[in-house]
C-alpha cells in the first residue's frame, strides 16, 4: 500500500491514534507492504505511519521521494536515509514519481546507499521524461534490490517502464529474472 505518512491516503494530516488504527484495520484486512512517504520528505510526517506498521507486523518501506533542486544534494538523501533507519524500516524506496532521475544520479544514489547502509533498496521510476528504464538498469548495475515494472500493454508514459523489456535486457546477465517472457507476453495481450 502507498501510504502517504501522517496524510495516511488523503492530503490532509491526521491524528497519530487515527494514523495508528488505519493501519492496524489495513493489516487485519490483509495488506502486508507500506510504502511510507512524505511529499516533502519530512521524516517526522513518516515515522507515526512507520512505527505503526512495524508495530503490527507488516513491512515498513521508507521512501524518498525523489526531487532536485540546490536543496537536493547526495548527502541530503544520504541523511534522509539515515533518518528513516533510525526510525526502525525494513526497506528505502527511492520514489522518481516525476521520472526526472537520470541514469547517473540512479547509479550514484544507490551506489552510496548500498555502501553506507545495510538496508534493502528499491526503485519506483515513472517512465514521464523516457529515462526510467536507464535509471532501473543502472540501479540495478548499482546493486539495488528491487525495482517497480509494468506490463508493456499499461507502461510508459506516466506509468512504469515495461516489465517485458526489462527482462528482456537483463536475460543471460548476472542480473537475469528468471521470468518467462512468453508468460509475461501473454498477460499483456
Amino acid at each position: 500500500m502507498l501510504l502517504r505518512g501522517q496524510n495516511l491516503l488523503g492530503y490532509r494530516h491526521y491524528a497519530d491514534d487515527v494514523v495508528e488504527r488505519f493501519v492496524e484495520r489495513a493489516v487485519k484486512n490483509g495488506m502486508d507492504v507500506f510504502r511510507v512517504f512524505d511529499a516533502m520528505n519530512d521524516p517526522r510526517n513518516m515515522k507515526a505511519a512507520l512505527q505503526a506498521v512495524r508495530s503490527h507486523g507488516a513491512h515498513a518501506q521508507g521512501t524518498l521521494s525523489y526531487t532536485t533542486s540546490p536543496a537536493h544534494t547526495l548527502q541530503t538523501w544520504l541523511d534522509l536515509t539515515e533518518q528513516l533507519l533510525e526510525t526502525g524500516v525494513d526497506s528505502i524506496a527511492i520514489k522518481d514519481m516525476s521520472g526526472i532521475l537520470t541514469p547517473m544520479a540512479a547509479y550514484e544514489l544507490v551506489s552510496e546507499i548500498k555502501k553506507r547502509f545495510e538496508v534493502r533498496l528499491h526503485l519506483h521510476c515513472h517512465a514521464t521524461t523516457g529515462m526510467a528504464e536507464m535509471a532501473l538498469l543502472k540501479a540495478i548495475e548499482a546493486g539495488v534490490d528491487g525495482v517497480d515494472t509494468a506490463i508493456s500493454s499499461m507502461s510508459a508514459t506516466y506509468g512504469h517502464p515495461a516489465t517485458e523489456a526489462l527482462v528482456a535486457t537483463l536475460a543471460g546477465t548476472e542480473h537475469d529474472t528468471g521470468l518467462d517472457i512468453l508468460k509475461l507476453e501473454n498477460i499483456a495481450a
